[in-house]
């Protein structure tokens, strides 16, 4: 497979494309500014605890105040507490976690009014990006994600991510981990990590560690409610994350872009800094790329497939449906049963890629085409689950309902993304109504009349829709005669078909339209 990623900056921020074999199947867009970003670390003050629903609402600056669980605290909750603290009383000169003594962790099953108050301080992790009408989702269990390896502060445990399988491989890193990680803190060493040496170990956790010292630095200062550290831009974010041996190309449309990017990569895997192109075609890089066109045909509610099939997928607040309709499908020749398997699979392959591309989250159902031989509906789940294994977002797959409904939960961590595929018509600006035809020539003359007699203009040609150009020449007593011995010039009228009906120009005798 080949991986390549297309980044368009513009002054209004970034847009990364992720193509698969020429195929759009992820689209990213950071705006200039962008707070409240996942990974986030702000200083936060406690406004609401509530104890019906064991959570409380905190104030990070958003418009509305962010929402933090009790689960969401993390065990050592506590030991954050005491170091926001001592840090902020100047009590502690140090960065690291050396000379912390650590708390008890919380009980599971406690209540969020034993840990937290109304108007405590505390840092806490965005988790969630405010989506909709809510705000921020929070975590207090902070943590620091590097190309290798995730920093977690108040913690001893070594992690390791579950896709590294050889045991020997999970020894040796585990081995490495454990003589190089700071005192207090806990790693999870990622998929990436397989097979590297220690010296890009080391220097993955050093950065995070600085990274630390850096949050921990800026806490005694930081004033409640703003942004103490925070994430890279998302196109290094995206880059750390899915950078592997398959991408072949990152191309980058602006010079100092590009730098950024080349610069990133060279730090975090010097042997594919050569992948990083600057894009030089005047053509836009989106257009070159065949990018614009794949975004108009995949946003839109209706999503046609290859052989003829269509998907309709309705959004609401809650959930998102996927109804599969096999469209001209029916006319083939195999049996009504095999139709159907080809369509579902067809539509399930699309399905993956929308899910992606559109970052879909929370609840979605799918409406396939019934199928009544249950080999075949496991077919289908088992193509399902095997093409949602690209899908980075953390998702569960249920097996069809006897409705034969296939249900998805997938993590969302930023708010949907949602792309206008329509245009807003020419002639009613969007209202669905244009102004009534009657009033039409009294328009055209009134306009006609001020160009004449106030601007003095010769030699005017007046641009309408073919059908209005009949009534104003058709006949002898003519419109086009009339406006000749009023006006004591003869107007000339030209078609075009491409106007809608109640469209008019006036054209100079320099061949440039007269602005009205």
């Amino acid at each position: 497979m080949v991986k390549e990623l297309i980044i368009n900056s513009t002054p209004a921020g970034v847009t990364i494309a992720l193509i698969e074999d020429k195929q759009l199947v992820e689209l990213h867009k950071e705006q200039i500014n962008n707070n409240y970003a996942v990974g986030d670390i702000y200083l936060g003050r406690i406004k609401k605890i509530m104890p019906g629903l064991n959570a409380a609402f905190v104030d990070v600056g958003y418009e509305k105040d962010a929402f933090l669980h009790y689960f969401d605290l993390g065990p050592q909750v506590e030991s954050l507490i005491k170091l926001t603290k001592i840090k902020r009383n100047g009590s502690v000169t140090g960065t690291l976690l050396d000379n912390l003594k650590l708390e008890a962790d919380i009980n599971k099953a406690g209540k969020i009014s034993d840990v937290l108050s109304k108007n405590m301080l505390l840092p806490v992790q965005i988790a969630k990006e405010p989506i909709s009408t809510k705000g921020p989702r929070l975590s207090s269990d902070l943590s620091i994600a590097g190309r290798y390896v995730v920093l977690v502060p108040f913690s001893n445990t070594i992690s390791i991510s579950k896709k590294i399988k050889s045991n020997t491989e999970r020894n040796r890193l585990k081995k490495i981990i454990e003589s190089i990680k700071p005192q207090n803190f806990g790693v999870i060493i990622r998929t990436v990590s397989e097979g590297r040496g220690v010296a890009e170990l080391q220097k993955d956790l050093l950065d995070l560690v600085a990274k630390w010292e850096t949050f921990t630095k800026k806490l005694p200062s930081a004033e409640p409610s703003k942004r103490v550290w925070g994430e890279m831009d998302r196109s290094s974010t995206l880059i750390r994350d899915i950078l592997n041996p398959d991408f072949t190309n990152v191309y980058v449309s602006t010079p100092e872009l590009f730098d950024d990017i080349r610069s990133y990569v060279h730090d975090i895997s010097p042997e594919m800094e050569k992948i990083v192109k600057l894009y030089k075609h005047k053509e836009p890089i989106f257009e070159h790329f065949g990018i614009e066109k794949q975004i108009k045909n995949a946003f839109g509610k209706t999503v046609n497939l290859p052989g003829g099939a269509y998907l309709v997928i309705e959004h609401t607040e809650a959930l998102h449906v996927v109804d599969v309709n096999s469209g001209n499908r029916t006319a083939s020749k195999e049996n009504q049963e095999e139709n159907a398997l080809q369509v579902n699979k067809e539509a399930a392959k699309e399905i993956a890629r929308q899910l992606r591309l559109r970052d879909m989250g929370g609840i979605v159902v799918i409406d396939f085409i019934d199928m009544h031989k249950p080999t075949n509906r496991k077919m289908l789940f088992d193509y399902l689950r095997e093409l949602m294994l690209l899908d980075r977002a953390k998702h569960t797959i249920l097996p069809p309902s006897k409705f034969g409904l296939v249900q998805i939960t997938r993590q969302r961590v930023r708010p949907e993304m949602n792309i206008v595929t329509v245009e807003k018509c020419p002639a009613c600006g969007g209202t669905g109504e244009i102004k009534a035809s009657i009033i039409l020539m009294d328009d055209i003359e009134n306009n006609l009349n001020y160009i004449l007699r106030e601007q003095n203009e010769k030699g005017v040609t007046l641009c309408v829709h073919p059908y209005i150009e009949a009534y104003i020449t058709k006949g002898i007593f003519n419109l086009q005669r009339r406006w000749f011995f009023k006006y004591g010039q003869w107007i000339k009228v030209k078609t075009q078909p491409s106007y809608h009906l109640t469209e008019f120009h006036f054209i100079s005798a320099k061949d440039e339209e007269i602005k009205l």
